[in-house]
C-alpha cells in the first residue's frame, strides 16, 4: 500500500488534490498549518519542524505548502520571511523524508522561478535558465536548487512542477476579482491590450501531480504546467462574460496611462499581470510523461464561472 504525504491541504490547490485522491482511492496523509475534518495540523513549517510522525510508512511526498506570493508584503524582510518557509521548511522536510525512505518528493514551485514576463514567440521552457525577480521567486528557485542536490547526496527522486496562474471552483485573489468585475458588468480598460498568458486550470494542475506520483521518467525533472493554450487579457473577459451571459464592455485606454493610472493608485503590479505577456510551452510533459491536459482551458473558465456565480446567490 503506497502512502501519500500531502502539505499544504488546506489550500486551494491542496483541497482539489485531496478530493482527487478519495476519487481514486488513494491512501493519503493531509497535512495543513491548522486541523480540519480528515487534515491534520503542523503549524508553521521551518527548518526545525518535526516531520517524523507524519512520514511514518510515507511512499511519496506532495509538498504544496509554502508562503504564498502576497501583492504588498509587510513583511520587514520579505526574502528572510520566504526563506524560513520555502527555502528551510521544504529542505527540513526532504531532508527527513530522505533519511526515512521516502522514495519521491514532489515539490510545487512557481513559474515565478523562470522570471515575470515572456517576448512574443518566446514562451518559458522547463528547462530554461531560471530568472526571478522578486523574493517570493528567489525563495521557490532556491528551495529547488538544494532539493537538488539533496538528490544527489541521497537518492531520494525530486521532481519539480511550476505552475503559472492557478484557476478553478474556489480560486481567489486577483483572478476572482476579474470575474467579479464582468459580473456587475463594469466598463474595463483592457481593450488595447495584447498580450498573452498561460493559465492552469486546478484540475490539470492534480492531474499533472498525480502523473508524476509514480512515472519513471519524472524522477529528478522540472516541468511547468499549464492548460496548453494561452489567451490575451481580453479575451479572458470576453470568454467570462460569455459563460456569465454577460455583455462587457472594454473602453480603450493606451497601455501607457492604464499604467500609470494604476501606479498613482498603488496598483503598478496588479497592472503589470494584466497587460504583459507570461507564455509557457509544455511539450516536455507530452514528451516525457505522456501528458496532455484532460480539461480544456474553455471548460476550466466554465467551470469557474459557474461556482463563483453560484456562491453569489
Amino acid at each position: 500500500m503506497t502512502m501519500l504525504l500531502v502539505t499544504g491541504a488546506g489550500g486551494f490547490v491542496g483541497a482539489a488534490l485531496l478530493d482527487r485522491l478519495r476519487a481514486d482511492a488513494k491512501h493519503y496523509r493531509a497535512i495543513s498549518r491548522t486541523a480540519r475534518p480528515g487534515i491534520e495540523a503542523m503549524g508553521a513549517i521551518d527548518g526545525s519542524t518535526d516531520w517524523s510522525a507524519a512520514l511514518q510508512d510515507v511512499d511519496t511526498v506532495i509538498h504544496l505548502a509554502a508562503r504564498v506570493h502576497v501583492m504588498r508584503d509587510r513583511a520587514a524582510d520579505p526574502l528572510e520571511e520566504f526563506r524560513t518557509t520555502n527555502v528551510a521548511g521544504t529542505l527540513g522536510l526532504a531532508r527527513q523524508a530522505a533519511a526515512a525512505g521516502v522514495r519521491r518528493m514532489i515539490f510545487v514551485s512557481s513559474i515565478k522561478v523562470n522570471g515575470e514576463e515572456t517576448r512574443p514567440g518566446r514562451p518559458f521552457l522547463a528547462d530554461d535558465q531560471p530568472d526571478p525577480q522578486d523574493a517570493y521567486g528567489i525563495s521557490k528557485w532556491e528551495a529547488e536548487q538544494e532539493l537538488h542536490d539533496l538528490a544527489r547526496m541521497t537518492g531520494i527522486e525530486i521532481v519539480v512542477v511550476r505552475p503559472v496562474l492557478v484557476y478553478g471552483p474556489g480560486v481567489g485573489g486577483n483572478f476572482i476579482r476579474i470575474v467579479e468585475w464582468v459580473r456587475r458588468g463594469y466598463p474595463l480598460p483592457l481593450a488595447m491590450v495584447r498580450n498573452q498568458r498561460s493559465f492552469v486550470y486546478v484540475g490539470n494542475l492534480v492531474d499533472l501531480i498525480m502523473t508524476c506520483i509514480d512515472h519513471p521518467a519524472a524522477a529528478n525533472e522540472t516541468f511547468l504546467a499549464s492548460d496548453g493554450a494561452d489567451m490575451s487579457t481580453p479575451q479572458l473577459v470576453r470568454v467570462l462574460a460569455r459563460h456569465m451571459n454577460r455583455n462587457v464592455k472594454l473602453l480603450p485606454v493606451p497601455i501607457g496611462l492604464l499604467r500609470l493610472l494604476a501606479r498613482v493608485a498603488g496598483q503598478k503590479d496588479a497592472a503589470v499581470r494584466l497587460t504583459d505577456s507570461l507564455q509557457v510551452d509544455i511539450a516536455k510533459n507530452k514528451e516525457i510523461l505522456g501528458w496532455s491536459p484532460r480539461f480544456s482551458l474553455d471548460q476550466g473558465m466554465q467551470d469557474t464561472v459557474r461556482d463563483a456565480v453560484t456562491k453569489r446567490k
